[in-house]
C-alpha cells in the first residue's frame, strides 16, 4: 500500500499544472531534492527527465526522474531513480473541489534499498514529506493565482483610453452636475 496524501488548495487545476510544468522548480517543491542539474528540453512531456541531487552537500546522491503520464490538468505520473535508494512511482492527481483544487500524492518504491524496508519503515516517512510537499506546491501554485488574478484585475482597469489624459464624456458631465 502507498503512502497517500491529499490536499486542498485555494488555485485551479491549471495553475497547479503550470507549476509542475516547470522542471526548474522541482526542488523548490520536493522535499529532499536539493538542487536541480539539468532539465531535458522536452520536460513536461512523456519520457522527458529532470536531473537533480539529493541530500546535503558535500553527501549528494544524483538523481533523475522521468515523466510517465503527462495529463494536465488531471494528472502527472512519476518515475523518481535515486542511486543506491532505489526507484519509486509518484503519482500527483487534481480533482476541481469547491474553493478550489484537491491535489492527491501517492507513492511507493518499487526497488533498491527503500523497497527492501518493511512498509512500516518507509510509509510514515514519505507521509509526512508528502504534506510538506504538498504544503510547498501550494505556496506556488496559490500564488500563481493570486498573480494570474492580478494581471486580468491590473489589465481590466488599465484599457488604454484614445484619448488619454481626457475625461470621459460621463465624467465631464458628472463634473458639470457636481458644479465643479
Amino acid at each position: 500500500m502507498a503512502a497517500r496524501n491529499t490536499r486542498l488548495m485555494r488555485c485551479t487545476p491549471d495553475d497547479l499544472f503550470a507549476v509542475l510544468s516547470d522542471g526548474w522548480l522541482y526542488p523548490v517543491w520536493v522535499v529532499g531534492a536539493a538542487r536541480m542539474r539539468d532539465v531535458d528540453e522536452q520536460w513536461p512531456r512523456e519520457g522527458s527527465r529532470i536531473h537533480h541531487s539529493l541530500g546535503v552537500w558535500p553527501v549528494m546522491i544524483h538523481d533523475e526522474t522521468e515523466i510517465v503520464e503527462w495529463d494536465p490538468p488531471r494528472r502527472m505520473r512519476l518515475r523518481p531513480e535515486a542511486g543506491i535508494l532505489g526507484r519509486g512511482v509518484i503519482r500527483i492527481d487534481a480533482r476541481p473541489h469547491a474553493g478550489g483544487t484537491a491535489v492527491t500524492i501517492v507513492e511507493e518504491p518499487v526497488s533498491g534499498a527503500a523497497s527492501l524496508l518493511p512498509r512500516l519503515a518507509w510509509k510514515p516517512m514519505l507521509v509526512a514529506r508528502n504534506h510538506e510537499c504538498l504544503n510547498r506546491l501550494a505556496f506556488l501554485a496559490e500564488g500563481r493565482r493570486e498573480e494570474r488574478e492580478a494581471r486580468e484585475l491590473d489589465h481590466r482597469t488599465s484599457t488604454p483610453d484614445p484619448a488619454e489624459g481626457t475625461a470621459s464624456p460621463q465624467a465631464q458631465e458628472d463634473v458639470r452636475a457636481a458644479g465643479i
